[in-house]
């Protein structure tokens, strides 16, 4: 029988849950019953997908695929242990390699890879930050940065959305004795590119570590290196993290960087120590797919194209057009009701776009977050646009 004390405590989350529904924030899962590509098959309907992170197109790669058939075949399906047991199989380190020479964020850098971009960024900052530090961390980052430097238990300073002004001014009166700049390369609901280049010089001048989160750039941009590379950047100053399940279109993360950042993160990271090593199989996949991301420049040039187009025809519309140049488009409504009401009303002709709300994005600026992928046709963003004019008349 329940006791008082629990029925009171589940009526508080009962009433919790219902203050979120009434104001619009529920999250609800949607149960997908076809591979990742531009059409999903989702509650009986076949939906044309806006709502995706494989920009690429890699997702259900069949090449891929047959790379993670064959290492299950030969490695088995689980790992078994963490990295630091008898989890860390040839897989594992043969991919380190790779990305590690593929992404090279300074001489001899080497990789560690990690379940999750949570997972690594976790293990960035709290094992090379402490209560005696500063990190500084742009408003916008992602939630896995924030909740790394909170970890970390330093003093935080978040800075405005990329204003280096604002950043120098408060670098300027730190005392602590490592000071930490960290930031998303492409915010994820922005879809905006971080000033890297400014952040380095900044990170040079105040003897500071440069932590990029570049989730939603490698692959995409650098001839598929990332961040870094667009800008032409290098320094033992830059502890790089990217993930493995958006354009590589499989799952996992890695950090790059100084072999002795890596080190350090191999013996104190928690998240790293104390977490089973992923499939040997994943791994394999990443593989497969790293030569797909090197070799395919017609997968980003495709991209590009219809990044292009969306920007063309979005610009009639009666809401704003977040400026990006990468595959996450973002068009400000505003209003969290007007924005799911949005969302809903694009699934009548079968186009699936997400309404982002508060708290992932700050209030008032709730919106449509369209993320293009390689595997998108010219036809499919014809669809979209047409689409999204059809219910902004039928919102006037």
């Amino acid at each position: 029988m329940a006791s008082v004390a629990n029925v009171a405590a589940i009526a508080e989350l009962e009433c919790e849950l219902a203050q979120r529904s009434a104001a619009g924030l529920t999250r609800v899962r949607r149960i997908v019953d076809s591979p990742q590509g531009p059409r999903l098959s989702i509650g009986g309907r076949t939906l044309l997908s806006f709502a995706s992170n494989d920009y690429l197109g890699l997702a259900n790669a069949p090449d891929i695929a047959d790379a993670a058939c064959e290492s299950i075949r030969r490695h088995g399906v689980g790992a078994g242990a963490s990295h630091l047991i008898v989890g860390h199989t040839r897989p594992h380190e043969t991919i380190e390699d790779e990305l590690a020479a593929y992404v090279a964020p300074c001489d001899g850098a080497r990789a560690l890879m990690f379940s999750s971009g949570y997972l690594a960024n976790l293990a960035i900052l709290t094992a090379l930050a402490s209560r005696n530090d500063a990190i500084f961390a742009d408003r916008l980052n992602h939630a896995c940065l924030t909740d790394g430097a909170l970890l970390s238990r330093a003093r935080i300073a978040r800075y405005r959305h990329c204003d280096v002004v604002a950043l120098t001014r408060a670098l300027e009166t730190s005392t602590e004795r490592r000071r930490f700049i960290i930031t998303d390369a492409v915010f994820s609901m922005d879809g905006d590119i971080a000033p890297l280049p400014e952040l380095l010089q900044l990170a040079d001048q105040f003897d500071a570590w440069l932590v990029v989160d570049d989730a939603h750039g490698f692959g995409v941009l650098g001839g598929g290196r990332g961040t870094l590379a667009h800008f032409g950047l290098r320094s033992e100053r830059i502890v790089y993290m990217g993930t493995l399940g958006k354009a590589a279109g499989v799952a996992g993360a890695f950090v790059a960087a100084h072999a002795a950042v890596i080190e350090t993160l191999v013996q104190t990271a928690r998240p790293y120590i104390y977490t089973t090593a992923s499939p040997p199989a994943l791994a394999a996949a990443i593989g497969a797919a790293l030569k797909s991301i090197r070799a395919d420049d017609f997968r980003r040039a495709h991209l590009a194209d219809v990044i292009a187009q969306f920007r063309e025809g979005a610009q009639r519309l009666p809401w704003t057009l977040a400026p990006s140049s990468t595959p996450i488009q973002p068009l400000i409504i505003g209003d969290v009701t007007a924005a799911v009401a949005i969302s809903d009303a694009l699934l009548a002709p079968g186009i699936l776009v997400p309404a982002i709300r508060p708290p992932t994005v700050p209030v008032g600026t709730a919106r449509l977050r369209v993320s293009l992928s390689a595997s998108h046709t010219r036809e499919d963003v014809d669809l979209l646009i047409a689409a999204l004019h059809d219910v902004a008349a039928s919102f006037a």
